[in-house]
This record gives C-alpha cells, sequence and structure tokens, in this order.
C-alpha cells in the first residue's frame, strides 16, 4: 500500500517575527508539508543550484571590503566615516527591492555606486544573487512552481517590493495564489490579477486613548495595563503585545520595568549588545583601545577577561600590588609600577607581571590594532560583537558602533509578552495590543530622503514605493484592525520638558488624561503598588525616616536630622582618642558635622583616577613640599642646608623637581605633558624663592623639612631631632596632635629654633595681621608648640609664614608674635569644640556654606537651609564659636 504524501504549501512572510510565529502556529496544528519563506526565499528555491538572496552580514562584509579599494568620487571624502557601510547597504539594498539598474545611469553618483555594486557582487559567494537575477532565474523554472512551492499564501503584506511582482503575477498562472490581506488595503497592482484575495473585516473597536506625561510615564501605564491583563484573566502573556513605531528611545524604560516587574518580556527588535555580558566586554576592550591604558581601564578589561586563554596564570587578587591612585596611562609607567614590586608581594609569590605585559602590547598601539586586539584578547561571542562593529565603521568609532549592535534574547515570543516594531506587530497581529508614542514625528514617521541617493536623484516614490511614514500609517490601521482590545497613548512632554504634539493618527478619538502621580487600578510593580498607597507607604522604614528628615529640615529647631547625635558617642570617643591634624581640627573648630562625617564615619571624596587636565592648588603644594624636602635633604647631606651656595641650592632643587615628577608620574594621575611641564616650571620657581629667601641663620643652623612629629606608627628617619613617635598633647583639651612641618631650623645647641611654614596659594592683603584666621590659621600655632614640647621648655620658637610666591617688593614672611597667648586662645576653642561634641553637637558651622565643601551633597539642597538652621546652630555650640571671630 503506497504511502500518502502530504501537499506541499508555501506561505510568504515578510518579517522574521512573522516567520517565527507562523512556524509555531503551524507546529501547534501539526501540519507537515508547509514551506514559510520570504520573497526572495521563494524566488531562490525555485531558480534552484542552492540560490538564494544575498545575506545582509554577508553584504556588510563585502561593502567593507570593497569601500577602500574604489573611487566614489563626490562620495570620496564621506566613505571611511562611521555608518558608511551601513548607508551603502541601505541603498544597495532599496536599489535592488525597486529593481533600478545603475548601469544605464548618467548621473555621476548613481555611476559610483555602479561601480561600487559591481565590486561588491564579485566579493559575494556565487550562490548569493541579486533579486533581479534570481527572479530572471526562477522565471526560467517556473515549470517547477507546482512541485518545488505547490499553492502559494502572501500573508501580512500591506505592498511587496517592485523586484518581487512580476515573479508573483507569473506565479499565479502556474499555482494557485492566495493573497491574505486581512483587515489591511490591497495594493492596487494584485487587483485584477488572477490571485485570489481575502480579506477580513475590521475588528470595529475604537482603541482607548491616553495622554501620559512622559515616555517612562507611558512605559509605565502599559505594564500596569498588562499586569490588569494577566492578573483578570482577560489575557495570556503570548496575546499580548506593546508596540512603537521606533520602540529604540523606549527600549531602557521596558527593560528596566521588566525586570522590576517580574514580567519578562521578548524584544522582537533584539537588545542592546552593550547590554549583556558579552557586550561589556566588547565594549571595556573598545574604551582601552580609543581612550589609552589607564589602570581603571585596563583592570575593568582584565575583569572582563578573567579566567580566559590570554589571562592564563594570572592570579586573583593580582592588582593588589598596583599603586592605588596611579593612573599608569602608559605602557613605561606601567613597566616601573611592577618594576617596584617584589615577586613575594604577588599572589602565590610568583611575578605574573610578564602576563599583564603581553595584553598592554597590543593594547597601547590603540584602534589600529583593534582586530589583532580581539582576535588575541577576546572570547567567541564578544569577538563576535567585536567584528560585526569593526564592519560597521572604523576602529576609532567601536563606542558608537557597539552601541548600535542589537542580539536576540532569550525569550520565546510565543509564550511572553512582546515588545516590538509596529511593522513586526503588524505582519504578525495579537489580540491585545498596546501602542506607544503617537505623537507628532513619531508615528507616523517622518519621510527622509536616502542618505546616499537624495531624491533629486531617485525620487523617493521610484526608490521606496512604500515610504516610511505610510508604512507606519498602514501598520497602525492593521494593528488596531486586528486587535481585540487597543489602546494607544502619547506624552504631553519628552524626557527634557519640552510640550510635544499627538500624531494626527490619534484623529478625534477622545482621550483619557492620565497623571503621573495617580492611583492605578492595577500597580505595575511593588514600588507602583506602595507609590499609589500613601498610608502603606508612609509605614514603611525608609518613608518614615525620608518624611522625618524632610520635616525636621523645616523645623526652626536643632534636631537629630540636623547634626544633633548620642552625647558620648563611642564612635567619637574613638577619634578623640586618637591623634589628629591641624586639617581635622579646623573641621573640628569650624564645621562639626563635616568632622564627624569624614572622620567618625569614614566619608571621603572618590579620589581622581584618570589623567586631569590641570594640577589643582592642594596638589600644587603637595609637589612643592615634596621637592623642598628631597631638596634640602640633599643640602643637608653635602655640607648643610646653612652654607649651602646659591648654585648648590639651584641645582638640588633641579634634581628634587625631577625626582618629584617622575614619582608623581608612577604613582599619581598627572595632566598633558605641557600643563604638566609649566607645573614643574612652577614648582621649580616656587621652590626656588622658598629656600633662597633671606633669613638669619641660626647658630650652627641644622635644617629638616617635611619633619614628622606625634605620629606613633609613621617611619622613622634617620638624624631627627626627636623621636617622631613621641605624643604630643594640647593642654588642657586631651587632645594629641600630629603632622609634618614643613621646615625647621634648629641651631646646634638646641636653644633655638625656627619653625617655617611654606604657603603656595595667594597672599592676603590682611595676612600681617592674621594669627589663627578664624581658626583656619592653625599650623604656626600648632607646630611651635609641638616643637617646644619635644626639645624642651628651654627652646626659643619662632613660627612664621612664608609665601614663595609673594611679588617682589611685598613682604613674604609674617612671624607669630605671641605663641603663648595665640596658644592658649586655640586651646579654649578646641576644648569648648571638643565639648559641644561630646554633648551630640555635630551640627554645621561656619564652613558648612564654603563652595569648596566637599561633602556639601550630604546637606539638604534647599538654599535656604543654612540661612534657617545656622542661627540657631549656632546658639546650640555657645562658646565654641568664638574661635570664629578671632584675627
Amino acid at each position: 500500500m503506497s504511502a500518502i504524501l502530504p501537499t506541499r504549501r508555501t506561505i510568504v512572510v515578510h518579517t522574521n517575527f512573522a516567520a517565527h510565529m507562523a512556524r509555531v502556529a503551524a507546529a501547534r496544528r501539526g501540519e507537515i508539508g508547509l514551506q514559510i519563506m520570504s520573497m526572495g526565499q521563494v524566488a531562490g528555491r525555485l531558480a534552484g543550484g542552492f540560490l538564494g538572496p544575498i545575506d545582509i552580514d554577508s553584504l556588510r562584509e563585502a561593502v567593507r571590503n570593497a569601500l577602500p579599494t574604489i573611487s566614489l568620487g563626490e562620495l570620496e571624502q564621506i566613505k571611511s566615516l562611521p555608518g558608511m557601510v551601513r548607508a551603502v547597504v541601505s541603498a544597495l539594498d532599496k536599489i535592488w527591492r525597486a529593481d533600478i539598474d545603475l548601469s544605464t545611469s548618467e548621473h555621476p553618483r548613481l555611476q559610483a555606486m555602479a561601480a561600487l555594486e559591481s565590486q561588491v557582487l564579485q566579493r559575494l559567494p556565487p550562490s548569493m544573487k541579486t533579486p533581479r537575477v534570481l527572479v530572471d532565474l526562477a522565471l526560467s523554472r517556473l515549470t517547477h512552481a507546482p512541485a518545488v512551492l505547490g499553492p502559494v499564501e502572501i500573508h501580512s503584506h500591506s505592498e511587496m517590493p517592485v523586484c518581487w511582482r512580476r515573479l508573483l503575477l507569473a506565479l499565479a498562472h502556474c499555482v494557485p495564489v492566495v493573497w491574505v490581506a486581512g483587515p489591511r488595503s490591497v495594493p492596487g497592482w494584485v487587483i485584477g490579477e488572477k490571485i485570489e484575495i481575502r480579506q477580513n473585516p475590521p475588528s470595529g473597536i475604537a482603541p482607548d486613548v491616553y495622554s501620559c506625561a512622559t515616555p517612562q510615564h507611558e512605559v509605565l501605564e502599559a505594564f500596569r495595563w498588562m499586569r490588569s491583563l494577566l492578573a483578570d484573566g482577560k489575557a495570556r502573556p503570548e496575546d499580548i503585545a506593546i508596540a512603537a513605531a521606533s520602540p529604540a528611545d523606549y527600549d531602557d524604560y521596558v527593560s528596566a520595568l521588566s525586570h522590576e516587574t517580574n514580567i519578562p518580556i521578548h524584544f522582537v527588535q533584539g537588545i542592546q549588545a552593550v547590554a549583556t555580558p558579552a557586550g561589556q566586554t566588547a565594549a571595556a576592550l573598545a574604551d582601552v583601545l580609543v581612550n589609552g591604558i589607564s589602570q581603571a581601564r585596563v583592570q575593568r578589561l582584565l575583569r572582563r577577561l578573567d579566567g580566559t586563554e590570554c589571562l592564563a596564570g594570572l592570579p586573583r587578587g593580582w592588582t593588589r600590588v598596583l599603586p592605588a591612585d596611579a593612573p599608569l596611562s602608559t605602557l613605561e609607567r606601567w613597566k616601573q609600577a611592577f618594576s617596584s614590586v617584589e615577586p613575594a608581594a604577588w599572589p602565590g609569590g610568583v611575578d605574573r607581571s610578564e602576563t599583564v605585559l603581553d595584553v598592554l602590547q597590543i593594547l597601547e598601539k590603540g584602534p589600529a590594532a583593534a582586530q589583532e586586539a580581539g582576535e588575541k584578547l577576546l572570547p567567541k561571542l564578544p569577538l563576535k560583537l567585536w567584528q560585526l562593529a569593526l564592519e560597521d565603521g572604523p576602529a576609532t568609532a567601536l563606542p558608537v558602533t557597539l552601541t548600535r549592535l542589537r542580539i536576540a534574547d532569550d525569550l520565546e515570543p510565543a509564550s511572553h509578552p512582546i515588545w516590538t516594531p509596529a511593522i513586526s506587530l503588524a505582519a504578525s497581529p495579537r489580540p491585545f495590543v498596546r501602542l506607544l508614542a503617537l505623537n507628532a514625528g513619531r508615528w507616523p514617521r517622518r519621510i527622509s530622503e536616502d542618505r546616499l541617493i537624495p531624491d533629486h536623484i531617485i525620487p523617493i516614490e521610484d526608490l521606496d514605493p512604500l515610504p516610511v511614514s505610510d508604512a507606519d500609517r498602514s501598520d497602525f490601521a492593521t494593528i488596531v484592525a486586528s486587535a481585540t482590545q487597543a489602546s494607544i497613548s502619547f506624552s504631553r512632554r519628552d524626557v527634557e520638558g519640552r510640550l510635544l504634539g499627538r500624531s494626527p493618527l490619534v484623529g478625534e478619538f477622545k482621550e483619557a488624561y492620565l497623571s503621573y502621580g495617580r492611583v492605578p487600578e492595577h500597580a505595575a510593580s511593588e514600588p507602583d503598588r506602595l507609590t499609589a498607597r500613601p498610608t502603606e507607604f508612609r509605614a514603611t522604614p525608609s518613608a518614615r525616616s525620608g518624611l522625618a528628615a524632610w520635616q525636621d529640615w523645616y523645623r526652626r529647631q536643632i534636631n537629630s536630622h540636623d547634626g544633633l547625635v548620642r552625647p558620648n558617642h563611642l564612635r567619637l570617643h574613638k577619634i578623640f582618642q586618637q591623634p589628629m591634624s591641624a586639617t581635622s581640627l579646623r573641621l573640628l573648630l569650624r564645621d562639626p558635622i563635616r568632622f564627624v562625617w569624614r572622620y567618625a564615619l569614614g566619608w571621603r571624596q572618590p579620589e581622581e583616577t584618570d589623567e586631569p587636565f590641570s594640577v589643582d592648588p592642594l596638589s600644587f603644594g603637595l609637589l612643592v613640599h615634596e621637592t623642598l624636602q628631597l631638596a634640602v635633604g640633599t643640602l643637608e647631606s653635602n655640607g648643610g642646608f646653612g652654607r649651602a651656595k646659591l648654585d648648590d641650592v639651584t641645582k638640588a632643587i633641579e634634581e628634587a623637581v625631577r625626582a618629584t615628577a617622575a614619582q608623581w608620574e608612577t604613582e599619581q594621575p598627572v595632566p598633558p605633558p605641557i600643563i604638566w611641564r609649566n607645573a614643574m616650571d612652577a614648582t621649580r620657581k616656587v621652590a626656588t624663592a622658598a629656600l633662597t629667601y633671606r633669613l638669619d641663620s641660626l647658630p650652627d643652623q641644622k635644617s629638616w623639612t617635611e619633619i614628622p612629629f606625634g605620629m606613633a606608627d609613621g617611619r622613622s628617619r634617620s638624624q631627627l631631632p626627636w623621636d617622631p613617635s613621641r605624643s604630643v598633647e594640647i593642654p588642657g583639651t586631651g587632645i594629641m596632635i600630629q603632622g609634618q612641618i614643613d621646615r625647621l631650623d634648629l641651631s646646634s645647641d638646641k636653644r633655638q629654633a625656627r619653625v617655617i611654614d611654606y604657603k603656595t596659594g595667594r597672599l592676603a592683603r590682611d595676612m600681617a595681621d592674621v594669627v589663627l584666621k578664624g581658626g583656619t590659621e592653625l599650623q604656626r600655632c600648632l607646630y611651635a608648640f609641638a616643637v617646644r614640647t619635644l626639645l624642651g621648655p628651654k627652646v626659643k620658637v619662632e613660627a612664621a609664614l612664608l609665601y614663595p610666591k609673594a611679588a617682589d617688593g611685598e613682604q613674604a614672611l609674617y612671624p607669630l608674635r605671641d605663641i603663648n597667648g595665640t596658644l592658649d586662645t586655640l586651646a579654649t576653642a578646641i576644648a569648648c569644640a571638643r565639648a559641644g561634641l561630646e554633648k551630640g553637637l555635630a551640627l554645621p558651622g561656619i564652613d558648612a556654606a564654603d563652595s569648596f565643601n566637599d561633602y556639601s551633597f550630604a546637606l539638604p539642597a534647599n538654599p535656604s537651609y543654612l540661612a534657617r538652621k545656622r542661627p540657631i546652630a549656632d546658639k546650640r555650640l555657645g562658646e565654641a564659636i568664638k574661635i570664629w571671630e578671632a584675627p
């Protein structure tokens, strides 16, 4: 008994999503003998010989290889720009679909495109043919159509490219051809031909129209709508679709809400590659190649490459051998950093720097080595993305081309809601749809000329018979007519607050105004539910804390949200048991709340790791002080600084500047070379002025710079006048101090001492009258007291500020006249400040409003806050604020 062969038939679709859904439907029906293809695949199947249409990926590669080999005339200047490959692929695809023969054109640009087309076709596999060639071959084999194709059905097409029309009309004379239009209109060229037309009446429903505040609000309302359908059992996940004409601008919102609501949603157009681990690996490599091999970028890349072949044997935790704050922006600096590390410091005790340096050798080449870097460093999937990005533009544009790449997500569209372009939804409609972005210019989108072939060369209606504007209108009508329930929405304003108009497709539909803060019928997520139920949200700990803080900030009294803490707090007690510097004491005196944030809570400003564009005043001061320390140390070891000649001083400073610059270049972020050289020149001038300033020499003077005191765990230097670990306590305060004295001159009998504090900033006009300057100028007094404490009460101490940058003729040295009286005033102020803080008064002080306050982000953003609270805080601080008025 002979088997009954299944009847072969063919369905023609025009999107990948429609093909997938058609296959799912056929599988669910258990259908056998059904072919689901695009019109290009139909032509290739009928042409035979394993022929087929041109694959986009192959076309992109062929265009990329052909562009450098041919002159494009007036397009020559832009052919190397990012996006040129994409533009050429788009233009050729339009030309082929419109069935335009470029070889007969006399226009120079079209002649250039014809030459490029010829070169591209030569680089394509022989099995890939243009639509015209495929159609000609298929027409010559029409007699095989009944066996190869069987009856043909055209599904979900609003229009068909010109190149396939003559094949379809010819097929209608050989096999039954049915144009399944559904509720959409039928193109005029189909009517009257030997093609059966099947149309369904539209559903006749009127869509619900919603006016939303912003695009983000639109997406939130769409998820609320979807949640209500699922919760009420009105729809299954696979029956729901959310769409926009151009969904890219909404992708981030949809992705974020999908995770927040725990509703997986399939992205028909694919997700951004850089949002995936593989994409992040490729992006990390692009960042290094384009922007340089700084330590932060390289560490990010190597973390992404952990476990790959190129890093075989590199132990985890190896980065701890590197100086934390050094940018290491060149290969030489990386080598210097590794050369100073002993093998025992590496995890496992084995030096693995060669593994890192081998990678850096490739990375230092920059974008020119993009292909090599990808092949040698990237795993399989990131390498694929890398190659696609390189095909789309030059290596220098990788940060741009990588963001354009999309990859499929792992969700099955036949069992999940979908987020989709309108064209895909129109090709495979769903009963429950929500259409977003019905704003003017977004749906329908404006007709735009081709980037390479504008309207004056080939009219738009000839190059694209169904322009994007007409396609959007058709897709909108099809989606709404096919739906059981349709909702549409538009935004009143964009993300930047500009007013938006609504789409003409909304027409005269009555709209419902939705407020962003409304109470929804169905909340999209837990945060949305709590926001919609203020009484319930108000009971949560975070809400109670936030509301209490907001209310307390507006009360005209001091409370816990203004800096009141528990009296005799253990953390504060611990801080006061540690030595303090002049900087920490200044904060204690002038801004207690910042003192607590920094020293009790340990808040720190993030360090700058990339190379800055300038040397800030603080960094310049450190440069000068380090240079002075090296120079004075050199002079002291060669006969003494006090007896050194000008030439010796100049030579020592020059050597110190070079040594300091080399150390900073290895360990610190430095600005570009020209700015760095200027900073070194300025350092040299200031250091020279500081060391050559005329000061009376003490008897058999000996000098030190950056001399430490009060540092129990500090490194001891040889030939210091005291033990640097010895404690120094301010009388009557219970506070010990520590620091580094910029310069100390001491007589041989230790009876005379001079303390110099260098100031690299600008010279104030009233500097001669300054003593403590409201608690900001503490070094002279504290350092003089430390010297007297460590050397004994018999030593006569002078303390002065020296401004090396003072203009010629201006006073540069400012001695402290009454050291004992100043110390008494300072000790009283410190004792008051400590007592106030131990009582729990960690309140904003006079420096809270300082524009250079790094902690201002922790204060309320309301500009009236300090004006309202400071007077009350000053009263609570009492005697502690008197220091602010000290001269």
